[in-house]
């Protein structure tokens, strides 16, 4: 039996054959010399051939006799000895050599694994791509997993729905570590290649976790809310909200059009085609709630609850849809009545600052140089000139307003007007809100990029509000690039699929193959598609 710290080892073949070659020229000059010794010994004691030596002048008989004695008294076995040392250290040193290059070529690493079996890194750029796949991949599993979590809770109880609760709550602090590693990433935190690399592969393992963790419920989860057994409390439930954000429609639609005849048309560019969309989705609503009525009566259980899972994540984002245009018409109205109060703080932090520029050329010292400062005061000046024209000549957009207004005071702003970081919190929270509604209901084709830009928003919201209100932005644009990009969601529409465009775009609908495929429920990676029944 093979000895348990031997397993797992690569055998050394070569390592032994190269020990068998060195013992066999070892054993062969021994064998050679013993060969010979007769021979060399005989010679030495008179049978020896006799010894011709050179003739040369002699000064007497006398030396001449000293001469021969001393050439027959040096016998040839003398020189025996030294020739064996010297061939057995050359073989001992060949030796060596062959094992130390054959050590280097075989040595382990600490695991004990040989280098040469060692996986080759995997380059910088696929990483990366796993990376951001798996950020996605995270973020839609935990919107998924929120919006069944609510609609559960709705018909079982918050009690009963504590655990995966709790499982929600954790995967969404894996995500939100994962978020803001990639964030530091992408700002170049760390530099070194190694240790980005490192970055990369920690943000996977935050995604995976954060998946096993939702995976590791899916099947509690389903018992919990037992679907499978009959889905009448929680179709009474996804009917009633449907009534609800049905109802709320037209009133949105009536807030939009104000937005649209009382300011520019960049106040409501945020929610512009929301009210078409939320109607897509009650649509798509519509048709899956009937038809998890039908194959409930029809004794299919299965596929009732299908159908009613697609149904409860088209009206969830129905209601996304509708609840931005009534929230962004509020915004707009609280912006507009601020902007006189951002104004006067405005006048009062460019006064402070001018007097901070008499004091700087009386000697006093500055955080800034002095011509620094008078140039933010200038611009500043500017842009309160041209907010004032705005306000005069109208139309104007409230929100953008307060935005210029604040971004061109705060640099030189020393806490004077309290109004200037309410002013700039507003904005920042519109502008964060609205990416969210939008990853949220396009998330389908939203890439890594903007919803790591709107985790970073969300995170520095109520502590950098100009910078999450940047990030906000961006977000914004890159999600909408992305839905640009990717274009039709299907080539073709199949009977009775009226609404699955939008169901694909906003992740409701998983895709196979670019088809419709599995509806998305709570649960990780390997969950998430698990009620994969024919719904068409």
């Amino acid at each position: 039996m093979t000895p348990p710290s031997l397993r797992g080892r690569p055998r050394r073949a070569t390592s032994h054959i190269s020990i068998r070659v060195a013992h066999g020229l070892i054993g062969g000059v021994v064998a050679v010399l013993w060969l010979l010794w007769p021979e060399l010994t005989a010679s030495s004691s008179g049978d020896r051939p006799s010894v011709i030596t050179p003739v040369v002048p002699v000064p007497s008989a006398a030396a001449q006799e000293d001469v021969e004695v001393a050439v027959e008294e040096t016998p040839t076995a003398d020189l025996v000895l030294p020739l064996i040392a010297l061939g057995a250290a050359a073989v001992l040193a060949v030796y060596a050599y062959v094992r130390r290059a054959r050590r280097t070529r075989t040595r382990t690493t600490p695991g004990g694994l040989p280098s040469a079996t060692l996986p080759t890194p995997s380059p910088l750029t696929e990483l990366d791509e796993q990376a951001q796949a798996s950020l996605v991949e995270a973020d839609d599993c935990v919107r998924t997993s929120r919006e069944e979590l609510a609609f559960a809770e709705a018909a079982s109880g918050r009690e009963a729905m504590t655990p995966f609760a709790r499982a929600v709550r954790e995967a969404e602090w894996e995500l939100s570590a994962a978020f803001a590693m990639r964030q530091r990433y992408d700002d170049g935190v760390p530099s070194e290649a190694s240790a980005r690399r490192q970055a990369l592969a920690g943000i996977v393992g935050r995604c995976t976790e954060a998946g096993r963790r939702l995976d590791a419920e899916a099947a509690g989860f389903d018992a919990v809310r037992g679907l499978e057994r009959g889905i009448g409390a929680a179709l009474e439930v996804a009917e009633a909200r449907f009534r609800e954000v049905a109802g709320r429609t037209s009133t949105a639609e009536a807030a939009l059009a104000k937005l649209g005849r009382r300011y520019a048309s960049t106040a409501a560019a945020p929610v512009v085609g929301f009210v078409e969309q939320a109607k897509d989705r009650l649509v798509f609503t519509t048709l899956h709630l009937n038809q998890a009525r039908q194959s409930a009566d029809l004794g299919e259980p299965e596929r009732a609850a299908a159908h009613l899972r697609v149904a409860e994540g088209a009206v969830d984002q129905a209601a996304i849809f509708v609840t931005a245009v009534d929230r962004l018409a509020g915004e707009v109205s609280t912006a507009g009545t601020l902007i006189p109060a951002t104004l006067t703080g405005a006048e009062a932090e460019i006064a402070g600052a001018r007097e901070r520029v008499a004091e700087m050329m009386r000697g006093a010292e500055a955080d800034i140089p002095l011509g620094e400062l008078e140039s933010r005061i200038m611009h500043a000046d500017a842009v309160l000139t041209a907010v004032r024209e705005t306000l005069t000549t109208g139309p104007y957009d409230p929100l953008d307003t307060l935005r210029r207004i604040v971004r061109a005071v705060m640099p030189v702003a020393a806490g004077r007007a309290g109004v200037l970081p309410v002013a700039g919190e507003l904005v920042a929270r519109s502008a964060t809100a609205a990416a969210g509604d939008f990853v949220a209901t396009h998330r389908g084709v939203v890439g890594a990029e903007a919803r790591t830009r709107l985790a970073a928003a969300q995170r520095l919201l109520t502590e950098e509000a100009l910078t999450a209100d940047t990030l906000a932005r961006t977000a914004l644009h890159l999600a909408e690039q992305d839905v640009r990009m990717h274009g039709t969601p299907v080539a073709g529409t199949a009977p009775h699929s009226t609404g699955v465009g939008g169901a694909l775009l906003g992740g409701i609908l998983l895709t196979e193959d670019s088809t419709p495929g599995a509806p998305a429920s709570f649960g990780g990676p390997r969950t998430r598609a698990r009620r994969n029944f024919p719904l068409w």
